[in-house]
């Protein structure tokens, strides 16, 4: 496999990220198909494709031309071996369960072409956790973007049993997308920005799980004296609270840690109540003019005395 023999992108899971990383292929010149569980979760996963194309248009990222032709180049199906029929490559972006990660590509082993190259879009976990499972392990390496509305950084990390061809065909589809690449020379959870980041949703959901300060105080905090337009908290929103949660938890019990399960736990509350961020209109903040945005959050730090 080349970077010349690519044709089209299988994208596994059609949520948030999945349908940033299809449209983004499509705009490219790339044939995307998106799979999911059902007809309905596509259907809906389109609308929202279509909606962040126009978007871009807005922005002046993309014509009414580029985006129709983009559009034109997807497709979706809930039919598993339909999708995997002539796929080249695949981008999977299911929940981060190495167990789950494992069946879905050990399924779709059994369904693509032999050449197909798998990528798998996980935050947190290493692709060797459920490397072996997938199938073809040499043919596994975890790309990762970040929101594409937003940046485009990617993390590029083999495993130890990643063909370097592999790598580097990995490496050449991601520049070929309008990427910026950030390759990882041994595996490490997070990667480099999200290591960076899950140490700051780790300090701010403790401070916030031991009631030491206020949400919107943590996030003043981080604002006032990084002067950033939002601070952990408002990030975490954007990230989604299903997808912090469950790494979160992930984490605390695979380790032990008795804090970070209180900080799961903490998670735990506003997605249970269907609070999963930016994506639903409620999390920590309310979408879609959060608190954060407004020009005088930074001088409405809650008074001492209603912490007494």
């Amino acid at each position: 496999m080349k970077i010349d023999d690519i044709k089209q992108v299988l994208i596994l899971g059609a949520g948030t990220m999945g349908q940033q990383i299809g449209l983004q292929c499509a705009i490219y010149g790339y044939h995307v198909v998106y799979y999911d569980l059902s007809q309905e979760i596509l259907d809906n996963a389109l609308n929202r494709v279509a909606k962040l194309g126009s978007w871009y248009v807005a922005k002046g990222r993309l014509t009414e031309k580029d985006l129709s032709c983009a559009l034109a180049r997807i497709s979706s199906t809930p039919d598993a071996a339909e999708a995997a029929r002539d796929a080249d490559f695949v981008s999977e972006s299911v929940p981060e369960d190495p167990e789950l990660k494992g069946k879905i590509f050990g399924r779709f082993h059994r369904l693509c072409p032999e050449r197909t190259i798998f990528t798998t879009n996980t935050s947190m976990l290493v692709p060797s956790m459920f490397a072996e499972a997938t199938g073809r392990p040499e043919k596994l390496a975890a790309l990762h973007f970040h929101d594409l509305r937003a940046n485009n950084i990617v993390d590029l990390m083999p495993h130890p049993g990643t063909d370097p061809i592999v790598t580097e065909v990995v490496h050449d589809f991601a520049v070929s997308i309008g990427q910026i690449v950030i390759v990882l020379h041994r595996e490490h959870s997070g990667y480099v920005f999200n290591s960076m980041l899950s140490s700051l949703f780790s300090s701010a959901l403790t401070l916030a799980s031991r009631k030491i300060a206020t949400i919107e105080d943590i996030d003043r905090s981080w604002m006032g004296v990084m002067h950033t337009p939002m601070g952990p908290f408002g990030i975490m929103d954007q990230v989604g609270l299903s997808t912090v949660w469950t790494i979160t938890d992930y984490w605390a019990k695979k380790t032990g840690d008795a804090q970070a399960q209180a900080d799961a736990d903490f998670l735990k509350q506003y997605v249970h109540k269907g609070f999963l961020g930016f994506k639903t209109g409620q999390g920590f903040y309310s979408y879609p003019d959060p608190a954060y945005s407004d020009r005088n959050f930074l001088s409405e730090a809650t008074a001492w005395k209603k912490q007494v």
